[in-house]
């Protein structure tokens, strides 16, 4: 089996600052559930459902009843697919795997969503908590380091019924809220106590990029409100002697072609609103999809980044004083027989 790493990255770790050991570690939800405030957490996050506020869209239909708006999601959260993902950062895939749960539908319509099958067409089917919590089982069967909830901001009522059965039959890893960044403060806080690692997106800065590309102008505004409520919770991201992630905060920004403006005052904030041991992924995956590769609306972001691009974003994070990075290439895995 796999196991380990030949050295875990300074990134990860800062020299032992940021270690939680595997044998003082117990996933927040455990406490929660022993301490009778999950079921709590669950009612008070299935009333959000009856005049939806799940979500920063305020829809205020009844999903209890089936009714949906912006996210298209009723009563029951709908998955697309679920398995042990290896594209993952090192620290969440690890050599397992990360349980990943990707949710149907989303509540943000980004013009260059890579994953436009799933998050604006919905490909997949509608699950009960009974089902859910049984997926959550089967990746942690599967030997999964985690269970990784993507796209969960329209769904957190649906996760919450689903966990105590899955607690009741044995769950015991940590869990990933794997986020666009567009959550409410009340959905997030009703996570307070059940999540491990958050890894919220931070798309944008500028409203008025975030209307264009994201039909969502109040995106900025709010996933700076997000991420500082998450970090208030879990911190910064601190792993195990394997380096894997065990607790704490890992931001993702997206580098976007000509949209260095918003980069740079991405990592600035999340430097001095934040903390400068933010650990951060900065992505140069950016390929024009959905609409942005078809529609003249969007010809400015209708191409990839350019090496320059990605070399600034990173001169950004340094000046600011970030300096936990998500760098692949130095990882390696070893057999450990």
């Amino acid at each position: 089996m796999w196991g380990g790493w030949t050295t875990v990255p300074r990134e990860l770790h800062g020299d032992g600052r940021f270690l939680l050991s595997r044998k003082d570690f117990t996933p927040a939800y455990l406490r929660t559930y022993e301490e009778g405030r999950l079921k709590e957490k669950v009612e008070e996050a299935r009333e959000l459902l009856r005049s939806c506020t799940v979500c920063p869209r305020d829809c205020r239909v009844n999903r209890l009843e089936n009714r949906f708006a912006v996210c298209r999601s009723g009563r029951w959260a709908r998955v697309s697919s679920a398995f042990p993902h290896f594209g993952e950062e090192d620290c969440l895939r690890g050599w397992n795997g990360s349980g990943t749960i990707f949710f149907a539908f989303c509540n943000l319509r980004c013009v260059f969503c890579q994953n436009w099958e799933t998050s604006q067409l919905g490909e997949g089917q509608e699950l009960t908590p009974e089902e859910l919590a049984a997926l959550m089982l089967r990746l942690q069967e599967e030997g999964c380091h985690n269970i990784n909830f993507v796209t969960p901001e329209h769904v957190v009522p649906q996760i919450l019924e689903a966990l105590p059965l899955a607690i009741e039959r044995g769950l015991r890893l940590p869990l990933v809220y794997n986020t666009s960044g567009y959550d409410s403060l009340d959905s997030i806080r009703l996570m307070d106590g059940i999540v491990d690692v958050y890894m919220p997106d931070f798309k944008l800065w500028n409203p008025e990029h975030a209307r264009k590309y994201l039909l969502a102008r109040d995106y900025p505004e709010v996933a700076r409100r997000v991420i500082r409520a998450m970090h208030e919770q879990v911190g910064e991201l601190r792993v195990d002697e394997d380096g894997i992630a065990r607790r704490g905060v890992l931001v993702r920004h997206l580098v976007m072609p000509g949209l260095l403006d918003d980069t740079r005052e991405i990592l600035r904030y999340l430097a001095e609103e934040v903390s400068r041991d933010t650990y951060v992924n900065i992505m140069d995956q950016y390929h024009p999809a959905w609409k942005a590769r078809t529609d003249d609306r969007f010809l400015e972001i209708n191409r990839r980044i350019t090496r320059k691009e990605l070399e600034q974003a990173f001169l950004y994070a340094r000046e600011v004083g970030l300096w936990r990075f998500d760098v692949r290439w130095r990882w390696v895995a070893v057999r450990i027989v």
